[in-house]
């Protein structure tokens, strides 16, 4: 990917990078943002949603997407150690026109940890050009 609206199709799968959680960010993530986690609970849910967050926008920054316009349905299974390599993946579940211009993808997000095991996941609407 990057590919206009009408290239993509439903079930299509892109990879969204890795990256590994880093016990310096964690630790500060913690002390800044979830007094009272400690470090050997793994990363507190909010740090695997900027985690995922950032990834999307690295993977993201050149595709003909124009808007993200929701994210929903989000779900924590696991909160990751510091050192543990994470990897994101998008699917296109489904795509609707909106006039000659732009459309909008609805797609499935998952942060998996190296043994491929579900961390985090999130359905999105974004609004892409035709």
């Amino acid at each position: 990917m990057p590919a206009p609206f009408d290239d993509l199709e439903i079930g299509l799968v892109t990879h969204l990078g890795t990256t590994v959680v880093d016990e310096r960010a964690l630790r500060a993530f913690i002390d800044a943002f979830a007094p009272g986690w400690s470090l050997d609970q793994g990363a507190p849910d909010a740090m695997v949603f900027a985690i995922w967050s950032k990834m999307d926008a690295a993977a993201t920054a050149d595709w003909p997407q124009t808007k993200r316009v929701g994210v929903d349905a989000l779900r924590w299974a696991r909160n990751p150690p510091a050192g543990e390599l994470l990897r994101g993946r998008m699917t296109i579940m489904g795509k609707d026109p909106v006039g000659d211009g732009k459309g909008i993808i609805i797609a499935q997000h998952d942060l998996l940890d190296e043994s491929g095991r579900l961390v985090f996941s999130c359905l999105t609407r974004s609004v892409f050009s035709r």
